[in-house]
């Protein structure tokens, strides 16, 4: 497996990680307080991921890990193997339960099929975990892209997430042909999302390139719908495209949902940058990491 390719699924997963010790804090200034500034990882400040440890993933991260378990090397995506093992992942999971995931589980339960039971939720998150999907299709854009949009409607319906996931399915393959990440996001929304419901989003974020990061992202909203989501995503991209550390760094000290961000963020820039630009002890210090390792291997 190439660096690059390899880089584009750890990237994601260390950039969740990074977040868990101060996800879903809004307060930048208790981040400040508590952390100074977040360049490792730590046990999580808030209640919602109870009982998780620093090199933990949160909910979102522990979601990416089950798609890369679900994933075959050179077979076509399988969604119904992946809300399969979803599901049964969650049915003693111990950690937080996100609307998204209570409302699909609900739809499971209820009798719908397992891949027609997503939630409307509006929720970046479910296009953030396509990461795991470029370790087998980074030569097939047609695959990738359908896979991402695939995995994220299973418990993410809305619209503009799956064009979300599409978005970035486009650019990352871009990025890993060679194209700068800059580059690719804006030739991604001039062929294809010119008109799309998500194009003043992404147009936001790639013209905010030049401002503060935190302050962008509290102008744009740290919450975790798409509206907010997106462009701040985005806007780490562009701001920090040739440097990985300092753009999740910036992501975790803007406080909200970095998880989502920061894992799409992750994702790109890995893949811009291989395995090189990603601190090691952040891979080291991943709970999870010898098992993503193995996982990667399995999939060359």
């Amino acid at each position: 497996m190439t660096t690059h390719k390899k880089a584009a699924v750890v990237g994601a997963f260390v950039a969740d990680a990074l977040s868990l010790g101060v996800h879903w804090v809004y307060n930048t200034g208790v981040i400040d307080k508590k952390f100074g500034r977040v360049e490792g990882y730590h046990d999580p400040l808030t209640s919602y991921h109870k009982g998780k440890q620093a090199g933990d993933f949160t909910h979102y991260g522990d979601q990416m890990l089950v798609l890369l378990k679900s994933l075959d090397s050179g077979s076509p995506f399988d969604g119904l193997r992946f809300a399969g093992q979803w599901r049964d992942f969650f049915s003693g999971y111990g950690g937080y339960f996100d609307q998204a995931t209570k409302a699909t589980l609900e739809n499971m339960d209820a009798g719908k099929s397992l891949t027609e039971s997503g939630s409307d939720s509006d929720d970046l998150a479910g296009a953030a975990r396509m990461a795991p999907l470029v370790s087998i299709f980074a030569d097939n854009l047609d695959q990738l892209v359908q896979s991402a949009c695939r995995q994220t409607a299973i418990t993410h319906r809305d619209e503009r997430v799956i064009q979300s996931a599409e978005f970035f399915a486009r650019s990352v393959f871009a990025v890993l042909g060679g194209t700068p990440p800059i580059t690719a996001m804006e030739a991604t929304l001039e062929t294809h999302f010119s008109d799309s419901a998500i194009a003043s989003m992404v147009a936001m974020g790639l013209e905010s390139r030049d401002r503060n990061t935190r302050n962008t992202i509290a102008d744009f909203g740290q919450m975790c719908s798409v509206e907010a989501g997106l462009p701040g995503a985005i806007h780490l991209i562009a701001r920090h495209a040739d440097d990985f550390k300092t753009a999740m760094v910036e992501n975790v000290m803007a406080g909200g949902d970095s998880s989502a961000r920061g894992m799409i963020a992750g994702m790109m820039l890995g893949a811009a940058h291989g395995m090189a630009a990603i601190p090691d002890p952040w891979i080291s210090g991943m709970t999870a990491g010898e098992r993503i390792k193995g996982l990667l291997d399995s999939l060359e």
